[in-house]
């Protein structure tokens, strides 16, 4: 299944369900089928991903541990994923921005 973004400044964004879930967990949205965020909630959205990026990053930094193939991490997902948050994130990070310049709130559905 796929969620579908929607904001009057910037075109669509479709993202995979377990990716659009993870970015609304970290803004602090619920995951339902369609939401919200308002122009008002915007710059804590984009501060939230900035964040969560910048701590990915941090991470990737440290050694690398032996995986274990199997494994699967705090959200469900498999640990040998190969695209990362910010490859995710900073997308809908610019849809923000430019939402967040027009004063647009985004909404999303699936």
């Amino acid at each position: 299944m796929v969620y579908k973004f929607v904001s009057r400044a910037t075109a669509d964004m479709i993202m995979l369900e377990a990716d659009a879930q993870k970015i609304l967990k970290i803004i602090g949205k619920d995951a339902s089928p369609a939401g919200i965020i308002t122009a008002a909630q915007i710059p804590a959205a984009i501060g939230a991903l900035q964040a969560a990026v910048a701590a990915e990053d941090e991470r990737s930094k440290q050694p690398a541990e032996p995986v274990d193939k199997n494994a699967e991490d705090e959200d469900g997902d498999n640990v040998k994923a190969t695209v990362g948050l910010k490859q995710r994130a900073v997308p809908f990070i610019v849809m923000l921005q430019r939402s967040e310049a027009e004063g647009a709130d985004v909404v999303w559905g699936h």
